[in-house]
């Protein structure tokens, strides 16, 4: 068991935040709330998108909080979608602060049931975060496919 030095309560306060922000970005995309999960981020973002995470370019580079609703509308290709967060990391500076974390995305198609697939995707994101006006938003936010995995799916 490892043990940790006591945290200021400022700080635990700050990374309880950034976790609820990372949280309400997959709760967002996972009931198709675009708007909701734009306001997530600061308004001049930059959201890069890496689908192989072994490339050094991204395949997508959007700028500005408004550049993000074509990406978030795109979930509604999906008949479901749910995203599982896992482990993550962060450093607090102040108001700016840095994370890792991982999810496990499932994207389940329209079709028949002979035809419907479940598509799963594990994402690393690494994060900057900046906090406005008392509230902490992603300042960046680079999306790495490490994996996918598709296969028939029925109910």
């Amino acid at each position: 068991m490892s043990s940790h030095a006591p945290m200021p309560p400022q700080e635990a306060a700050d990374r309880l935040a950034i976790r609820e922000l990372v949280d309400a970005y997959a709760h967002c995309a996972d009931r198709r709330d675009a708007k909701g999960q734009m306001s997530l981020f600061t308004e001049d973002t930059r959201f890069l998108v890496f689908m192989d995470a072994t490339v050094a370019e991204p395949t997508q580079e959007l700028h500005g909080r408004e550049s993000l609703a074509p990406v978030f509308d795109n979930l509604n290709t999906y008949r479901a979608t749910t995203h599982f967060n896992g482990q993550s990391t962060v450093s607090v500076d102040g108001d700016r602060a840095s994370g890792e974390s991982y999810c496990l995305a499932h994207h389940i198609s329209f079709g028949a049931d002979a035809d419907r697939t479940i598509m799963i995707a594990s994402i690393r994101y690494l994060d900057e975060f900046v906090r406005q006006d008392g509230r902490w938003l992603f300042a960046e936010r680079r999306l790495l496919v490490d994996w996918t995995e598709t296969r028939p799916c029925s109910p």
